[in-house]
Formats: C-alpha cells, structure tokens, sequence
C-alpha cells in the first residue's frame, strides 16, 4: 500500500470515527416550539462545534407538553425537556426522572423564555373578537388545547379564568364564564400544533386561543395574511421551564453537554433567535430590541392568582377537579 494510500485510509477512517463518536442529545418538547427549536439548534451545533471542537446532534421530539412528559416517563430517553408549563416538569421530578430542583439548576427559574396568550381570528375578523367575553358569545366557536393534555390549554384556562378575576369577579362568576366559554369549544385539541391544524386547515372554529409565537409560525407555514392577531385586555404570564433529564443523562453520558444545550438558551444570540420567534427573551436588552414586537398587554402571574401551577394543577386539572366539573364532552 502506498504511503498516498495510507494517508487517505487513515484520514476516512478519523472520518467515521469522529461520526460515531458525535453524541446525539434528545430535546422532548411541546408542539408550538418547532420552528424556534429548528433555529435554535443549528446555533447551538455551530456553536458547541466552534467551543470544543466536537460534533454534536440535536433530535427533537414534539407534541402536547403533558403528552411529552408522560413518554418521557414511561421511558422516552430524551436528554433534556422544554415545556411549556411547570407542572409537567414538576411530574417528572416526582417520578424520579428529574432532579427535585430543577428550577434553581438554571436562571429565572429555569424558564429562559417567555410568552402569554392571545387569540387568532380569521383574516377580517368577521365575529368581531376583541376580549374575553366575545369568546362566550352564542354562535361563536372557540378553539383551544384539552387543558388535560397540553400546558397551552391550561393557560388558555387560567387566562380566561384570570381575566374575570382581574376585574373583580369571584370565583364562582369565574366558573360561570369558563363554562361558557368551554361551551362554545366544538373539539378540544390535543395539543397546540394540533389547535393551529383544526383552525386553519379543518376550517373549525370562529378563533383560536393560543401562545403569542404561534402567530410567526402560522405566517410562516400557511401565509402571511390568513388570520388576525387580537391582544385580550388581559392574559397570562406563561413561562417556558427548561431541565436535565438525569435518569436519560446518566445512563447516555451526556450530562455535560445536555447542560451545555440548556445553558446555551440564555445566551445573546439565543435569546435573539426567541425573538425572531415572538418568544419574549428574559435579556432586557434584546426584549427592549423588538420591543416593536411585543404588544404590551396587562400579565397577571399564576402564583398571583392561583398560588402557583401545582396548586392550580391540583383544582383545575387533575381528575374530578374543577374543569371536569364545568366541561362535558358533547354538551353544546
């Protein structure tokens, strides 16, 4: 074998090799994240490439947010999950699957981002959507996620549930008007993604209530053009929690970069790529730069009106709580 021969031989086999030892990390995350997360893991790739020198590659795995954490109990091997909600995060910690405290291993409480809910109507807004109460109106057909099955329905809940609080209503009168709206819901969605498909390609419903980065991606995949963007008086803080998932990272070795992933959603140019998105970026300075993109809109928080996600997880969702009680499938 020539020396020139030698030479290529050993170059494609450092070739395979370093292809093989690429580590794969695993991002389980909820529906409405796709667009962001396709972006954001390229920068991230290029990145950790740049750093270390080594290769790295990102799979994602979409669906509801509750969904997501239930595979990923019952045994998804995903590295790390990016929900939408902490309460799906908080069921994984309690299943083993999660450090206990997981939101002090990141800032802000382990949600780098953060976004609220709005509504999407058709293009002209034809039923004349402008709050709340026009969503409990007869005739008008609400599109929202099962708030069993996707933390976009439970804000979704909670934001409508908040808004007659917010002006002084009690909580009974805000039973009363959940139920009405939840009334006016033909079908509820499994997820968010699933929401946006009912909504602009089944041609269900008058409007869709959903995360305020939902409307980029509509624009994006169905056209510019094709539905309104109607800002409530009130909504909801929501945020997006970030963890580890140790009982994946332990067993895969990738605990340092899974970390690495995550560690990186704080960083300048991800919270640009947030933004990019209609994800409301925690840096003040990048949020105060598309500031043109984010409506102000008055937030209340979770904590502040239902003592915190868990709390509301326990009187609002978990089974025979108080949507079981408002919502019965079929009745109309």
């Amino acid at each position: 074998m020539t020396s020139r021969i030698k030479t290529l031989v050993g170059a494609l086999v450092l070739a395979a090799s370093g292809v093989a030892s690429a580590q794969t990390l695993l991002n389980a995350s909820y529906d409405v994240a796709r667009e962001f997360y396709k972006d954001y893991n390229a920068a991230f790739v290029a990145n950790y490439k740049k750093t270390t020198g080594k290769d790295v590659k990102v799979d994602m795995s979409h669906g509801g947010s509750s969904a997501q954490a239930r595979a990923v109990a019952d045994g998804l091997d995903a590295d790390v999950v990016t929900m939408n909600t902490s309460t799906d995060i908080d069921f994984l910690a309690s299943a083993g699957v999660v450090a206990k405290d997981w939101p002090k291993r990141f800032p802000d409480d382990a949600s780098p981002t953060t976004s609220t809910m709005l509504f999407l109507t058709r293009n002209g807004n034809p039923k004349g959507i402008k709050d709340w109460d026009d969503l409990i109106r007869p005739g008008v057909q609400v599109v929202v996620v099962n708030p069993k099955t996707g933390g976009n329905g439970r804000y979704a809940y909670l934001a409508a549930w908040g808004y007659v609080k917010k002006k002084g209503g009690t909580d009974a009168q805000a039973a009363e008007f959940v139920g009405k709206l939840f009334k006016n819901v033909p079908v509820l969605a499994r997820g968010g993604r699933d929401a946006t498909t009912a909504f602009l390609q089944r041609n269900i419903g008058d409007v869709l209530i959903t995360f305020e980065s939902e409307v980029l991606s509509i624009d994006r995949e169905f056209g510019a053009g094709k539905v309104d963007t109607v800002y409530p008086s009130i909504s909801v803080l929501v945020e997006n929690p970030v963890a580890v998932v140790d009982r994946t990272v332990a067993k895969k070795g990738t605990g340092d970069l899974a970390k690495a992933y995550l560690d990186y959603l704080y960083s300048d140019e991800a919270q640009e790529i947030a933004a990019k998105h209609a994800l409301r970026p925690r840096s003040e300075a990048i949020l105060k730069k598309y500031a043109a993109s984010f409506k102000p809109v008055q937030l209340f928080t979770v904590q502040e009106l239902f003592g915190g996600l868990a709390q509301a997880q326990k009187v609002h969702f978990d089974d025979g709580g108080q949507f079981d009680r408002l919502y019965t499938p079929g009745a109309r």
